[in-house]
């Protein structure tokens, strides 16, 4: 798919799992000889393009420190889903834009990066999700290992892929389940790339590569950028959101609060025994159904002692969570890679998921969390009969 914007830009829309992109992207840079060759990419996601077994060998617990767990799922989802495709196809995902940047660098030409960091797009999106939709695009992501991947793609046209790419499906099915971030995944992204291509293109000739589904939308910003129509500035699109009020926060210091509150109550009413007591009560009812749903988990004993041991402490302050540490506890003993979490989309049953080290550490962090909440709506009750009754 070729669209020219002028004289001197040149869109190649392409899928991502296609061999037949691959060839048409080396072509197009020998016979357009362009100045500039842009490819729908963000340093991050070149990186993991070009280092794939250093990617996939990357320990999740590096990638959660280093803050990139928003690059972590969307390019482990996405990945998994492309690979599939790849696999019918006979192509590398982004298999194409490399082409690009290899053909670019022999002929020359200088490799423009064009589209915005993915962290920043999917804290954009993540922000003006509401709480219905965070709820929609969670239980979502928690059917994908479940999906038949191979029949899907045996019902896949490559003619039809060619009209939207695999990032762009995705996106067009998230937008479904979530309309109020379409502006920011679909919209945004494409004045963006649009923005970029424009302003190489001041006395150059820029040949963009992009998947199939973005070229109608990036044409027609080049288009209105380049007529001096006002649109946002790329500083305004990778502008991070403001923090809205921390309801999270405020009942969490109300739940410390009213703990000790009703502990001084206690003390002063029945004595400071019975105010230890009722911190005793406190503390084992929180340490032992966070461990025993941490063991539910099948966690390992570690983890199910620092379960035992954090609980009682992390519901009282808004700032941390049990899970937090036992997950951290789980990932250090049985520590995962992104490999495992591309190969969800491998499962064959419900064993398998449970067995990848993935799932066993998201699974030993939740449900220590909601053996702390439970925790917490058994204990009070008790706490306030000790007070009141």
């Amino acid at each position: 798919m070729f669209e020219n914007v002028g004289d001197n830009i040149l869109i190649v829309g392409t899928a991502h799992v296609s061999p037949a992109s691959v060839k048409e992207v080396r072509d197009a840079i020998e016979v357009f000889r362009p100045d500039i060759v842009a490819v729908e990419l963000d340093e991050r996601r070149l990186k993991v393009l070009s280092d794939k077994k250093g990617w996939e060998s990357t320990p999740i617990t590096r990638l959660l420190k280093d803050r990139n767990a928003y690059v972590f799922i969307a390019q482990s989802f996405l990945a998994s889903y492309q690979r599939r495709l790849g696999e019918k196809f006979g192509a590398e995902p982004g298999s194409e834009m490399l082409e690009a940047i290899r053909a670019a660098e022999k002929g020359g030409a200088r490799v423009l990066l064009a589209d915005r960091d993915i962290t920043i797009t999917l804290k954009r999106a993540w922000k003006r999700m509401t709480a219905r939709e965070k709820l929609r695009i969670v239980w979502t992501l928690l059917q994908l290992p479940f999906l038949d991947y191979e029949e899907e793609a045996r019902e896949l046209d490559l003619k039809e892929l060619m009209k939207e790419d695999a990032l762009s499906s995705m996106m067009n099915e998230l937008r479904r389940l979530a309309p109020n971030v379409a502006e920011v995944l679909l919209f945004e992204r494409d004045t963006y790339i649009a923005r970029r291509i424009a302003d190489a293109s001041r006395g150059k000739r820029v040949l963009a590569v992009v998947g199939a589904g973005h070229v109608k939308g990036v044409k027609e910003k080049i288009e209105r950028v380049l007529s001096g129509e006002k649109l946002p500035s790329l500083e305004e699109l990778e502008r991070l959101p403001p923090k809205g009020f921390p309801w999270g926060k405020v009942l969490g210091w109300g739940i410390a609060v009213l703990l000790a509150v009703l502990i001084v109550w206690i003390g002063i009413r029945s004595g400071p025994n019975k105010s230890l007591e009722a911190f005793g009560w406190w503390f084992l009812i929180h340490a032992i159904l966070s461990a025993v749903f941490c063991a539910a988990a099948r966690g390992h004993p570690y983890s199910i002692g620092t379960a035992f041991i954090a609980s009682p402490f992390t519901a009282i302050h808004p700032g941390v969570a049990a899970g937090w540490f036992s997950g951290l506890v789980e990932a250090k003993l049985r520590t995962p890679t992104v490999r495992d979490w591309q190969d969800l989309g491998q499962t064959k049953g419900t064993k398998d998921f449970f067995n990848n080290r993935v799932i066993r550490v998201l699974m030993v962090a939740a449900l220590t969390n909601v053996g702390s909440m439970t925790g917490t709506f058994v204990a009070f009750p008790y706490l306030i009969q000790m007070g009141f009754g």
